[in-house]
């Protein structure tokens, strides 16, 4: 089965995140088919840059987005 989930990145106790599309068998910060974006929740204001064109194409085609990717998207669309 195919996600989309975070790859943890960044310092410790400094996070910074890529959106990824990944086998759900492979590790968090393992193997990965795409890059679909970074998420920054410790810079002002949240940075959020997420291919929402790609993201729609990922789960048309039976991709499942992880809780907390899920919320990003909604939260762009908004």
């Amino acid at each position: 089965m195919v996600k989309i989930r975070l790859r943890r990145m960044g310092a410790k106790k400094a996070p910074y995140y890529r959106v990824i599309v990944a086998d759900s068998r492979s590790p968090r910060d393992g193997r990965f088919i795409e890059e679909l974006g970074t998420y920054d929740p410790m810079a002002e204001g949240e940075t959020l840059k997420i291919d929402v064109e790609r993201a729609k194409y990922w789960i048309a085609n039976g991709a499942q987005p992880t809780d907390t990717v899920r919320g990003l998207l909604k939260k762009l669309e908004a």
